[in-house]
């Protein structure tokens, strides 16, 4: 039985506002497929809602946030608010959104298709294969702690954050990644820094005691550091992966590339709520910045975005045909050498909305061969 679902879109900044659209129109062609009813409230977020209001997010809309059953997002920022000594910036946005939103835990799934092995810039035989998640703890650790500042003594400029975590907070994100693990290959590797900070010594306990809740799980325990190295040398020997804010936010980045760009990668950031009518809400955004250079030109790459709209079918609205028919029409396109700038190989590179076009006509032609629509 189809059911209604309100989505809050948030195209944002830069490319955000180009290829949220174009995820919108995904959404609409899964929507006429299977009878469902999308409806979509667009808001200003960012640098745009600076602009507008002189705040990258209103109370109200992010109070029109909580109530959506899902948010999809897309970018943050630019050269034209680009000051660090700025009291108000696009990327407050976000980490305002997370906080308001509780969610705690940032999917991020790596999977590299043969398609795209030449695309990446490691050795072919080094990424064949390579099939993992991320799972970031989102709303603690150092991009929230407190006192985080900056002042002048005795001539000097001196600035402090704080890395702070309870064990609730590291316990939850953790359980998410043994959870995700469960219905994967049953690994997770725990990244810290336990043998210089102590904020990462009471993850690696917590974590530690959390894995003895899942007996079928394979925990290892990876300084963080040496994770860098390890994600690319050998990122086939990955499944799960769990770490805290900051370094998930880099480790994420490194992991992109193995796919040969940064924008054929989405996200889902989840919380532990859930709606009585069975919908847990979340945030979907490609892991793409604003990327000012390109914007406006109609060239960035959607599908990153597409992809995110992809997991929100399947995490919030638990629509995991619809998800797989997106994601299938994406790895389709691909393997047929349909690409954007940033990825193309061979023949001429699509626009935005051509490569939106290909992937929607592919999510209707398997959709005639396999529901009978």
């Amino acid at each position: 039985m189809s059911k209604a679902y309100n989505i809050a879109v948030l195209p944002g900044d830069g490319i955000g506002q180009e290829v949220v659209p174009e995820a919108v129109r995904v959404l609409k062609a899964i929507a006429d497929i299977y009878g469902h009813s999308f409806q979509f409230e667009e808001m200003l977020v960012g640098g745009a809602a600076i602009d507008a209001y002189g705040t990258p997010l209103r109370d109200e809309d992010l109070e029109k946030c909580k109530q959506a059953d899902a948010v999809l997002f897309g970018a943050n920022g630019g050269p034209k608010w680009d000051n660090p000594k700025a009291e108000v910036r696009p990327e407050q946005a976000l980490l305002w959104l997370r906080k308001g939103l509780e969610l705690f835990a940032n999917l991020r799934p790596v999977k590299v298709t043969d398609s795209m092995l030449d695309a990446s810039p490691l050795k072919p035989e080094l990424v064949k294969g390579v099939d993992l998640v991320v799972v970031r703890e989102l709303t603690g650790g150092i991009y929230f702690g407190q006192p985080s500042k900056r002042w002048e003594e005795n001539g000097q400029r001196h600035a402090v954050d704080t890395l702070y975590y309870s064990e609730e907070e590291i316990r939850r994100v953790v359980r998410t990644a043994c959870d995700i693990a469960m219905s994967r290959r049953k690994k997770v590797t725990s990244v810290d820094k336990a043998n210089v900070l102590s904020s990462s010594r009471l993850w690696r306990e917590v974590a530690t005691e959390v894995a003895q809740e899942y007996p079928e799980i394979e925990m290892e325990h990876i300084l963080v550091d040496a994770m860098t190295m390890h994600i690319m040398r050998a990122p086939k020997s990955f499944d799960v992966i769990v770490t805290e804010n900051m370094f998930g936010d880099i480790l994420t980045d490194e992991a992109a590339m193995l796919t040969g760009s940064i924008g054929l990668l989405p996200s889902a950031s989840l919380g532990a709520r859930v709606k009585e009518n069975g919908i847990r809400p979340g945030l979907y955004e490609p892991i793409h910045g604003s990327a000012p250079d390109i914007a406006g030109k109609g060239i960035a790459n959607p599908t990153a975005t597409i992809l995110s709209a992809a997991l929100m079918l399947r995490y919030s609205f638990g629509l995991e045909n619809e998800a797989s028919s997106i994601e299938q029409a994406v790895s389709k396109a691909l393997s047929e050498g349909k690409a954007t700038a940033d990825i193309v190989r061979d023949g001429k590179a699509l626009s935005t909305r051509e490569m939106t076009d290909v992937i929607i006509n592919y999510i209707y032609e398997n959709s005639k061969s396999t529901t009978g629509v």
